[in-house]
């Protein structure tokens, strides 16, 4: 019985070659897709960021999803004066704050930005997470 089945298995893997080859290059494809979305994902900017903060200066990081970078860049909320002052940033006639490597944020004019430590200060302050920002 078995061996019946390995029979018709071989036969039709003979028959449907061609097929399956197709089949897996396109899932290969596919895959290869997906894994380079999420990598541009995780570095927009094509690996890494630098966040400048008036007290330490230009801090490059891996990725703004890192706490580490995001702890070293933060200095306080306040309006912007020409350098970053925290880890999110939202726009003073905005409704929602950002991470300041992400789309909206790069959007902001200067004159504009406000900065903040922690997400919990921008919520206090009546912002909501940018929903086209990831890692928020």
């Amino acid at each position: 019985m078995i061996t019946e089945w390995l029979r018709k298995i071989k036969r039709w893997i003979g028959e449907a070659q061609q097929e399956l080859f197709l089949a897996s290059i396109v899932f290969l494809a596919g895959l290869l897709s997906f894994g380079l979305g999420r990598l541009s994902a995780e570095w927009p900017d094509g690996g890494g960021i630098v966040i400048e903060s008036a007290e330490t200066g230009p801090i490059a990081g891996p990725s703004a999803s890192d706490p580490a970078v995001r702890g070293q860049a933060a200095v306080g909320a306040a309006i912007d004066t020409g350098m970053a002052g925290g880890a999110y940033v939202a726009s003073q006639s905005g409704a929602a704050y950002h991470l300041p490597h992400c789309p909206g944020a790069k959007q902001i004019k200067a004159e504009n930005r406000v900065w903040f430590q922690t997400k919990a200060e921008a919520e206090r302050a009546g912002y909501r997470p940018a929903a086209n920002c990831p890692g928020l």
